[in-house]
């Protein structure tokens, strides 16, 4: 614990490590711990996602250029889109659907359409920590799946989702949606309640694996100041969304403090393997009484809580932390609300979190009609993992791309005879065929890496 954290309320360890800051200055607002090295989990993909946008940026990609899924992108475990090996899409498509279902076998085909391969992908997200003054931080993975060499902090966290926010304005939008139609499927971001129930949020990314606990970086503008957090090692989801409104709050009730690069000193270790089975989840009666009260109110003295509604007013009945003789709470305001003999979790998260304000409108995602290299740009790999089919034979009468005089060569072994033909556009992907595995469309050929 540092002496820039301001939170009135007692420290819980089951938060690992937090940092609160003012996205346009920098300034830290709030934290704890946050030059611990802790697991990443699914936040590892904001910087999947800013290695994609500059390379958009400096010419190498554009949003239409194919993204194919690899049998290794394949490969990957859910979260996960689950499209057929050779499948492609834009990289707009695919971004889109990283950020917002973190799907996993995208953010590789992300990586390796960006990159060439995915290890080449990798080494330029670690030279851009390098580059944005990281100091926790290596990546092993583009996705944040169970690995212990990949590491960060909440303060490189938060660097990350700064520069991302101050240097591609224009993808906002991307990280800042509570779901996606694709087809009739609708799939929803982790993040959703957040951004329904927390006034002016507009993003990022949560993440979540067992040695990590469950994560976030979060964004919010009010007034046209933009507050961001990052929240690591929470014990639940729901703690994690309800500490995400009390930090953003409280961040938007102080200004000024140290810059987030003045965090130099690594401290702490990665928290221990299975660190979500010895942190354990708070129950109803305790994120009321952490939490209560729901913004914009301040948080309530939940002293007296059970799920049956009776209360022992001689003080027997004691919440971690919380004496209930010496609570100036109104005993009989704060009872766990209730459906019958079970807890009401939506009310619940309407007191400890706020109601649901913002818009939950989900756009439309759909794989795209991803622009193909040239033929004179195909590279031949013969070792590629998507594979390619035989060249077609040439029908007679017919020509696909232009007249070819009768003397012309042949097509030379592994060369491509017809690069600009696509199934995009012809027929759509049966949405419900992702979920088993299969894609109804024939996908398109040749199967090339596009131009990097």
């Amino acid at each position: 614990m540092t002496a820039a954290t301001v939170s009135s309320a007692p420290s819980r360890a089951d938060v690992g490590a937090w940092i609160v800051l003012d996205a346009q200055t920098g300034d830290v607002l709030d934290e704890k711990d946050a030059t611990r090295p802790w697991y990443p989990a699914s936040i590892t993909k904001l910087m999947t996602a800013y290695v994609a946008f500059k390379a958009i940026r400096e010419g190498r990609m554009a949003l239409n250029s194919a993204v194919t899924v690899s049998a290794n992108a394949n490969a990957e475990p859910p979260s996960k889109m689950g499209f057929k090996v050779g499948t492609r899409l834009t990289l707009e498509s695919a971004l889109k659907m990283m950020l917002i279902k973190s799907a996993n076998d995208i953010a590789v085909a992300v990586a390796e359409s960006v990159g060439g391969t995915e290890q080449a992908f990798i080494d330029q997200m670690n030279a851009e920590a390098q580059r944005l003054g990281l100091r926790a931080t290596h990546f092993v993975n583009p996705h944040g799946l169970p690995d212990n060499r990949q590491l960060s902090s909440a303060r490189d966290l938060g660097i990350i989702s700064m520069a991302l926010w101050r240097e591609f304005p224009e993808y906002r939008d991307y990280y800042n949606h509570v779901g996606f139609r694709f087809g009739k499927k609708l799939l929803r971001s982790a993040n959703r309640e957040y951004l329904q129930r927390v006034p002016g949020a507009n993003g990022l990314k949560t993440g979540y694996i067992c040695n990590s606990g469950y994560n976030v970086a979060v964004s919010a503008t009010r007034g046209g100041r933009t507050v961001m957090a990052v929240i690591l090692g929470a014990g639940s989801g729901l703690e994690r969304l309800a500490a995400s409104r009390e930090l953003i709050d409280k961040g938007f009730r102080k200004r000024g403090g140290r810059s987030i690069t003045s965090l130099t000193e690594i401290e702490g270790s990665p928290p221990p393997d299975g660190y979500c089975k010895s942190n354990p989840r708070l129950d109803a009666e305790e994120l009321v009484a952490r939490y209560g009260g729901g913004a914009p109110r301040k948080p309530s003295l939940a002293g007296l809580l059970s799920y049956g509604g009776n209360h022992d007013r001689q003080g027997s009945r004691i919440i971690p932390g919380i004496d209930v003789s010496t609570s100036d709470g109104d005993e009989e305001d704060i009872d766990v609300p209730k459906k019958g003999n079970k807890v009401d979790w939506g009310r619940i998260m309407d007191d400890i979190v706020g109601p649901r304000v913002n818009a939950a409108d989900p756009i439309a995602v759909a794989l795209g009609s991803p622009v193909l290299p040239k033929l004179e740009e195909v590279v031949r790999d013969s070792g590629s993992d998507v594979g390619r089919p035989e060249p077609k034979p040439a029908q007679a009468g017919a020509s696909v791309l232009a007249p070819v005089p009768a003397a012309a060569p042949a097509v030379p072994p592994g060369a491509i005879a017809n690069p600009g033909i696509s199934s995009a556009g012809k027929s759509e992907a049966n949405p419900g065929s992702i979920f088993r595995g299969t894609v109804s469309p024939k996908t398109p050929f040749p199967l090339v890496k596009p131009q990097q």
